[in-house]
């Protein structure tokens, strides 16, 4: 059985699918541990399938998974996740991107201290497609993010990770299809108590064309990082509003008052009842998602 399991989303990446998958063997083959290279072809309409295929007896620890339709690379991690047989999973991307020979460094980070249960590859700089729009967005992101968890995110999405398959199975049902399984990976173990290490890396310019898109990945983002929360902890999401709109109807509260004895406005009486609501609210789904952990 092999140690480690490395799942490769593979979605129209003919050019260079080849030369990531030498570069991960390369390192792993070096490294000394045992493993296998999951190639989950996405259901690719150029020729990244057959070449895999082509290139397969090279590559005698690299098992290739066809979709039948393209799934996302969320679908792809989870089900690759679900059938690795290693203890130990990486995720990757097929693009050129990360510094896929560094892999077996984050393995070896997971093996030293069983305290630490994932390890993300920091990024320390950006490549991508909208750089302009993307670092203030990622930023901003990463900073809701940061105070939902209650803890400093240095990369919040990155696509280079490695964790102990064990800890993750609860959480890979949570997974979506798109881009934001990443961020939902890093908020379960954040989320309940799990170590995450995070080790700066270097990040390269893409390799052919990228498949993010800026508007609908960023609104995906954002919401798996409000949903997870409220997942996992809604009082953080929900109470502060609550809050806000309560202490705002009590402060409107006593101006109407002032100007007119015994009189409050309807809008006092909407904002006030909103705050109430909306903490009913959050206590109900905290009670809800304490039931389900015991």
């Amino acid at each position: 059985m092999p140690y480690v399991t490395i799942v490769l989303p593979c979605y129209n990446e003919q050019d260079h699918v080849i030369a990531e998958v030498e570069r991960i063997c390369e390192a792993m083959d070096r490294s000394g541990y045992t493993y296998e290279l999951v190639a989950v072809d996405d259901f690719s309409t150029d020729e990244t399938l057959a070449r895999l295929q082509e290139a397969a007896p090279r590559f005698p620890n690299m098992r290739i998974r066809a979709f039948h339709r393209n799934g996302g690379s969320g679908t792809v991690r989870r089900i690759g996740t679900q059938e690795a047989r290693g203890e130990i999973v990486v995720w990757t991307d097929a693009d050129m991107t990360y510094p896929n020979e560094r892999i077996p460094e984050l393995i070896q980070i997971l093996e030293k201290d069983p305290a630490i249960d994932q390890v993300v590859g920091a990024r320390t700089s950006e490549e991508g497609s909208h750089k302009f729009l993307r670092v203030p967005a990622k930023w901003f992101i990463r900073k809701v993010a940061e105070r939902l968890a209650g803890q400093k995110i240095p990369d919040l999405n990155s696509g280079l990770r490695a964790f102990r398959k064990s800890v993750a199975k609860p959480y890979l049902r949570l997974l979506p299809p798109g881009f934001s399984c990443v961020t939902t990976i890093t908020l379960s173990f954040l989320s309940n108590q799990h170590d995450v290490y995070y080790l700066p890396i270097g990040y390269s310019k893409r390799a052919g064309k990228s498949k993010f898109s800026f508007v609908s990945d960023a609104y995906r983002y954002i919401l798996q990082v409000l949903r997870m929360i409220m997942y996992f902890n809604p009082l953080k999401v929900l109470m502060p509003p609550a809050i806000w709109l309560i202490c705002i109807g009590v402060g409107k509260g006593v101006y109407d008052n002032v100007k007119t004895p015994f009189y409050l406005a309807s809008n006092t009486i909407v904002i006030f009842l909103s705050g109430l609501l909306i903490g009913s609210l959050a206590l109900l789904a905290d009670l809800i998602v304490r039931s389900r952990s015991e």
